[in-house]
């Protein structure tokens, strides 16, 4: 099959989500595949000049070296609400350019504004449409002015959709919800890579690194640091109160870096490490330096709340006890007793960490473990293959 993937965000540059792990191993199935996206970072990675060109990378990989992906990056104007703007042009350009080039088979969209300019392509020339998405994407707009018209066009975009994919049950009802035909809409579940994110690997490189003891209770954050993610608050608890054999460790990058730099400083907080970003390939290994995982984002409206990030599913198969504050995404899918403590706000995470700590955090790691065995990503691949296959299938001459 020949499939292009159309979304909002970078490619390249942004942490490994679903798509990167479904894409390359399709092409490493023998697939092309070719990828639309858009410089979502541009005003930290590229501010100066007024017009971002577009540009074209071969060959990328994210999780699989053997991966081979095109991505184009159309051009956009570096202002603000103009970068927006400049989507409906130059993206409808690249679209109809890729869809009359390259021939695709299926068109598979991750975004909003993009998503919705491949669908209408996609519909008048009979290419079958996937939407995919993994988040309630309006609600991660910065500017709180255009959620509306975000939501808008995601309610017209799983309204047409000839399928739509979610990642997790919650999302899925939500989806229908909004208007996707729930015969049409699927759950295709995060994955794991189980021999890369083994509970038997040794992280006490790691450990020795950063100087954790081996009678201290190591933390572990991992992924984009959103203003929302609950680290700012834990690290002004720490801040606040003394636990002395309790570290915490963020590996990654984002909007909350230079605030928890300026916490960690004024406050002298040694006990928080800020890892920054680490390749995709090392991340098993800092995880199996943690005792326990977690995932404290703030109670905001909208936000979060159906999901259920991937970083959760690599925590547990690392069988690591996972505190997490409780949204209704994430209890939907892993119910209790399953390896994830939950909390109401981050400030409750070193009360719960303290109490996990007394007991035997291994046996509460594998209760995660055994819980995501069956999520191996080739497992998901073949799922998500079989689903744009038979689409495909409908589609072609001859087809029932």
């Amino acid at each position: 099959m020949k499939i292009l993937v159309i979304q909002e965000s970078d490619w390249i540059r942004r942490n490994p989500h679903q798509q990167h792990h479904l894409f390359d191993r399709l092409s490493l199935r023998g697939h092309r595949i070719k990828v639309i996206d858009y410089p979502i970072d541009w005003r930290k990675n590229e501010p100066r000049g007024l017009i971002y060109p577009r540009r074209l990378f071969k060959g990328i990989w994210k999780v699989k070296s053997e991966a081979r992906i095109d991505v184009i990056r159309p051009t956009i104007l570096k202002l603000p609400i103009f970068d927006y703007l400049s989507i409906p042009i130059t993206h409808t350009l690249e679209i109809r350019k890729q869809i009359r080039e390259f021939k695709p088979d299926v068109i598979v969209g991750f975004g909003i504004i993009n998503t919705y300019i491949g669908l209408k392509e996609a519909k008048k020339r009979g290419i079958p449409f996937v939407y995919y998405p993994i988040d309630v994407l309006y609600t991660l707009i910065p500017e709180k002015t255009l959620q509306v018209i975000g939501k808008w066009l995601m309610k017209k975009i799983l309204k047409s959709a000839d399928f739509v994919i979610t990642i997790n049950k919650r999302l899925r009802q939500l989806m229908i919800e909004m208007g996707a035909n729930p015969y049409d809409t699927v759950v295709i579940e995060a994955g794991i890579d189980l021999e890369k994110f083994n509970p038997n690997l040794d992280g006490s490189r790691i450990r020795k690194k950063y100087g954790i003891k081996d009678d201290e209770i190591l933390l572990f954050f991992m992924g984009y640091l959103y203003e929302f993610s609950g680290l700012k608050e834990l690290a002004l608890e720490m801040a606040k109160k003394d636990h002395p054999r309790i570290k915490l460790m963020i590996v990654g990058e984002g909007e909350a870096y230079n605030d928890l730099q300026n916490i960690k400083e004024k406050n002298n907080l040694e006990n928080l490490i800020l890892a920054g970003s680490q390749p995709y390939e090392m991340i098993p290994e800092f995880l199996a330096a943690a005792d326990i995982c977690i995932l404290p984002a703030r109670r905001e409206e909208k936000i979060m709340q159906d999901i259920v990030p991937i970083k959760i599913y690599e925590y547990l198969a690392m069988a690591k006890p996972v505190i997490a504050t409780g949204f209704p995404g994430i209890k939907m899918e892993f119910g209790e007793d399953n390896g994830i403590y939950y909390i109401e706000k981050p400030e409750d995470v070193l009360k719960t960490a303290s109490e996990l700590a007394t007991g035997d955090l291994q046996v509460e790691g594998m209760k995660g473990r055994k819980f995501v065995e069956s999520n191996d990503w080739e497992t998901i691949t073949d799922k998500f293959e079989k689903t744009l296959k038979n689409l495909v299938g409908l589609r072609a001459p001859g087809g029932d």
